[in-house]
């Protein structure tokens, strides 16, 4: 049995704001966008109607990054994390200038946690809160193939 990779989730508050962080900060291009329906969204997600999901996909460089907004549900308040709390912990992506994007991350409502910040990467937080790595472009080139 095969797979493939599609996408990621992100529950977001402000769906605006954080497309525009994606595509502004990080270079995501806009993919397809939808407003599911509410019987099998709810059944899906295990959520109670109304859902009102709106979803946005982002794509870049293969990765998608689907934006989920619960305009009916609306969304949880949320919790701090840290990096060995258990789960899916942070997206990382390499860019051509880190002080630069972090920079443009904090203009567009984005954070940065400059504690972390160790030369050669830093983290940041999307408008959401959401943990991104920021390494430079030529990270992979230097892992083993």
């Amino acid at each position: 049995m095969g797979s493939v990779f599609n996408h990621v989730g992100h529950c977001v508050s402000d769906l605006e704001r954080t497309r525009r962080f994606y595509v502004e900060v990080l270079g995501f291009e806009p993919w397809y966008e939808f407003a599911a329906p509410d019987d099998s969204t709810a059944r899906l997600l295990d959520l109670p109607e109304p859902v009102g999901l709106t979803a946005v996909y982002l794509r870049r460089d293969g990765f998608v990054l689907e934006l989920l907004s619960f305009a009916d549900a609306g969304t949880n308040p949320p919790q701090p994390r840290v990096m060995n709390d258990v789960g899916l912990t942070h997206i990382s992506v390499s860019v051509d200038d880190i002080d630069a994007t972090a920079a443009r991350a904090v203009e567009y409502g984005g954070s940065v946690l400059p504690q972390t910040n160790i030369g050669l990467a830093v983290m940041i937080r999307d408008p959401e809160g959401q943990l991104i790595e920021l390494l430079p472009m030529g990270f992979r080139a230097s892992l083993p193939d």
